[in-house]
């Protein structure tokens, strides 16, 4: 059976990352040189004059055909009207900070140009790093599991890779790079068009209904599936935001936790699969998590040890860039929880966007 891509014993790389690789730097030089402001306006101007170096003709198939870039304007980019920068700057109409980092770092590492001219642009980069987010970047997305735990084994210790070699049929394989600027909801509906081998006759708008069914079915409770409704709603309007991807599995322990519990070793790897997943960028990493009373309590009693066990990871989480944000599941089903999501998330857009 065709998975996210895959076939039956699938095979996914490189899905334990490591949450304490090193991040890459340009050299102690550029560190040590005082932060410059970091902002839209002068990151945009620093990728601005490092691509100047390219003729016109040049940077065109640059920005469209070797980095991929969208125009966003009405016009033609090929229009005499546009200069240099007037078409590096179409290419990055409405952008946010996030994007034009993930760009940025894509000039640097990507693009033919003399260091000279990339010097602010590396400097930039360092301040923008500075500020946090996950050193590794994102590699695979096993995620809406809807059954059964899938079995995972490594299949070349060597190389970190692993293959999936049971229940693969219950989850969803996100098998195509996630961008530098993170996983937004309009390629996530692209590759399930994809997946599902849907006609170009059949709109964006129908692709990401079925889509949103499939994920919202892998959901455990109510209070989740308000949350993931909640977000939903906000795609009527564009799918050019963060896709929030649910159920994503964050590490693999071949034991579920009662076993490990009943063996008396606890489990080294306490949270198996995170609730919601939100890329702003390769760096910018948001966990949500619903909490019902199995978070902290056995029955009716709470218990120390549950709680003490999902803040402990909480703190592995944080300090390995990730960002962490908590709802009470109850709290979702007050007056006023829908605004109460509402703010959250366009507050949590505006600061990483």
């Amino acid at each position: 059976m065709n998975v996210g891509g895959f076939r039956d014993n699938c095979w996914v790389g490189n899905f334990f990352q490591g949450f304490g690789s090193s991040r890459v730097g340009w050299g102690s030089d550029l560190a040590a040189t005082p932060p410059q402001k970091l902002s839209i306006r002068t990151l945009g101007h620093a990728i601005e004059e490092a691509l100047m170096s390219y003729t016109r003709a040049d940077l065109e198939v640059v920005l469209a055909d070797e980095l991929k870039l969208e125009w966003e304007l009405d016009s033609s980019p090929s229009d005499r009207e546009h200069t240099k920068r007037g078409v590096i700057a179409g290419y990055m109409r409405g952008w946010g900070l996030a994007q034009m980092a993930a760009l940025a770092r894509r000039v640097v590492t990507e693009c033919e140009v003399p260091d000279f001219q990339i010097d602010d642009l590396k400097r930039l980069l360092v301040t923008y790093d500075a500020g946090g987010g996950v050193a590794g970047p994102t590699k695979n997305l096993i995620f809406a599991a809807s059954g059964p735990k899938p079995e995972i084994v490594l299949r070349d210790a060597v190389n970190n890779d692993i293959e999936i070699v049971k229940n693969a049929e219950y989850c969803l394989v996100y098998d195509e790079p996630v961008p530098a600027e993170g996983l937004r909801f309009s390629r996530l509906v692209a590759w399930w068009r994809g997946r599902e081998q849907l006609s170009e006759s059949v709109s964006d708008r129908e692709v990401g209904r079925g889509m949103h069914q499939r994920l919202r079915a892998s959901l455990d409770s109510d209070a989740e599936r308000v949350l993931f409704d909640a977000y939903a709603a906000r795609c009527r309007d564009s799918f050019d935001i963060p896709a929030l991807v649910p159920q994503v599995y964050l590490h693999y322990d071949p034991y579920d936790q009662r076993t490990r519990r009943q063996s008396g070793d606890g489990s080294p790897l306490a949270r198996q699969r995170m609730d919601f997943l939100l890329l702003f960028s390769d760096r910018r990493r948001v966990v949500i998590e619903v909490d019902g009373k199995q978070h902290y309590a056995v029955g009716d009693k709470a218990n120390a040890d549950l709680y003490a066990e999902m803040v402990a990871e909480d703190r592995r989480l944080r300090l390995s860039g990730y960002e962490v944000y908590r709802f009470g599941g109850v709290e979702l089903f007050r007056p006023g929880s829908l605004k109460l999501l509402e703010d959250f998330f366009t507050e949590l857009a505006s600061r990483l966007s």
